[in-house]
């Protein structure tokens, strides 16, 4: 049992929560029971209308206002419009670089560190382990230098970002400066992650998909508002209210940056361009007839953490706790640090205690053993990392003394020891590892012989590990080249290969 404390401590303070967050709601998941409720809508002028009662939790209720309903005129009762602005977004720190990555290429977050690393280090783009999404003022007068570099970027014979920048000197002879993007006080050590204005060249597949997401987010910004028309329609039959809401693009702005078609892949901004549509013009008081309709549905589980998603809670994870101080210290630094975030998921990889199923990340049996055996619930809640964080920032601003801090850790420590020390109830993890079958000179003498002969397992290379895990699993995009250790893994049209195949790397393996 002491082994299994010393596992448990060795995972620490941000491990430990982490691997939590992902046995929680795997638990979420597996005890989610589904149960049916009715929706009532109707269609008019080829238009949905849901009520606004929302969800009918047994199929009675519905149908007596299905029936209310049938065969009765619709009435238009209210019609509103409201024209609104959606500002750009803000640039990137590492973890939102992260996420993106994640959700629309399918990169671990690891792998997109490696990536933006690689680009700093071509000098390409800024230091990209940070945490905040402002410029210095001091940074200002470089940008139209950098937004020229950018323009003369040129891949497969064209200049991406030429057209767009031409643009967004067309809208202003001089590029402004907001608040939004610019703020001194709110940069720490580094600013956030920009195009540094050399003109890239010789970049992989990878490196161009992560330059174009900072560099478009990095124009994007100097372009003004998107505007837009937000139109509502209530209506009604026989006292059944119903509601439909539209979004009409006046005005795209910044949205102009993004190619449609790069937005349709994203599965967000398609639900996005779902809830964009344009409504037909309805005038309040008219009335004709629809076409009610009665569905029944089930309520959904949680969805599994993918790496954006669990990035996410990790830097939020102040909502996670109840105290309102210790949510305020959370907001700043979350689990972990940014550069540090991704090293932290892949540790809890080579542990084995998290796997992938696709783009959702998945506890192991040892890793939910892992968490079960903790019964110190502020080892696996966020709340311990808040208490500390809190007190590290106090320290910070010379409003907490750091010898009373150690002191408390101290004592704090001790407890926790001294609970799993007296803790009777027999607790162990299992390793994983099989488990040899005993011999015929009886069970006590042979468990302790073969334990004592076990042979020890002999180190595998790093090339045979890989290649077994594809071999094992199967080859996942995004992962390391088995066969050259520098390339990724890509899906072509009949198999996977690596991204290197034209530096000569000919791993290949067929569908």
């Amino acid at each position: 049992y002491r082994q299994q404390t010393g596992q448990v401590f060795s995972i620490g303070r941000v491990q430990t929560p982490t691997l939590a967050l992902i046995v929680n709601r795997d638990k979420e998941i597996d005890n989610f029971k589904p149960e049916p409720y009715w929706v009532l809508s109707t269609i008019y002028r080829d238009t949905l209308f849901t009520a606004t009662s929302g969800r009918y939790m047994s199929r009675e209720e519905g149908e007596n206002d299905f029936a209310r309903i049938e065969g009765k005129p619709f009435e238009v009762t209210d019609v509103q419009k409201k024209q609104g602005r959606e500002a750009p977004k803000s640039l990137y720190d590492l973890t939102s670089l992260q996420v993106d990555c994640n959700r629309k290429f399918g990169f671990s977050a690891d792998m997109t560190l490696n990536l933006i690393q690689g680009l700093y280090e071509k000098k390409l783009t800024t230091y990209p382990r940070v945490d905040t999404q402002y410029l210095s003022d001091d940074i200002y007068p470089k940008c139209p230098g950098i937004l020229n570099g950018v323009s003369q970027m040129t891949v497969a014979g064209q200049k991406p970002y030429l057209q767009v920048i031409k643009d967004l000197a067309a809208l202003s002879p001089k590029l402004p400066k907001t608040k939004r993007v610019f703020d001194s006080a709110k940069v720490t050590d580094h600013h956030a992650i920009i195009p540094t204005g050399q003109t890239p060249s010789g970049l992989t597949d990878f490196e161009l998909k992560v330059y174009d997401l900072i560099a478009r987010r990095f124009v994007a910004a100097f372009y003004p508002d998107c505007k837009f028309s937000t139109t509502t329609v209530m209506g009604k039959v026989d006292e059944v209210e119903f509601k439909v809401t539209g979004k009409e693009i006046l005005d795209p702005g910044w949205r102009a940056v993004y190619i449609k078609e790069e937005q349709r892949d994203d599965e967000e901004e398609t639900r996005k361009d779902d809830e964009e549509r344009t409504l037909p013009t309805f005038v309040k008081g008219e009335s004709g007839p629809h076409k009610p309709t009665l569905t029944e549905k089930m309520t959904q589980a949680p969805q599994h953490y993918t790496e954006a998603s669990l990035l996410r809670a990790m830097e939020t994870a102040g909502k996670f706790v109840d105290d309102e101080e210790l949510r305020a210290a959370m907001k700043e630094n979350g689990i972990g640090r940014p550069s540090s975030r991704a090293g932290i998921i892949e540790t809890l990889f080579k542990r084995h205690y998290i796997r992938r199923e696709r783009k959702n990340l998945v506890a192991t049996p040892t890793g939910t053993q892992l968490i079960d055996t903790i019964h110190e619930r502020l080892l696996t809640s966020c709340e311990l990392t808040g208490i500390w964080e809190k007190k590290l920032r106090d320290i910070e601003h010379h409003k907490y003394d750091p010898a009373q801090f150690v002191s408390e850790l101290k004592e704090q420590v001790a407890k926790i020891v001294s609970d799993v020390m007296h803790d009777s109830s027999n607790r162990h993890i299992d390793g994983g590892e099989p488990v040899p079958a005993p011999t015929a000179s009886g069970p006590d003498k042979g468990d302790s012989a073969a334990k004592a002969k076990k042979p020890r397992k002999p180190r595998a290379t790093k090339a045979k590990t890989a290649v077994a895990a594809v071999v094992e699993a199967g080859p996942k995009v995004g992962d390391v080249c088995p066969k050259c250790g520098q390339g990724h893994i890509i899906k072509g049209k009949t198999a996977f290969g690596c991204s290197r195949w034209r530096e000569g790397c000919d791993w290949r393996q067929p569908f």
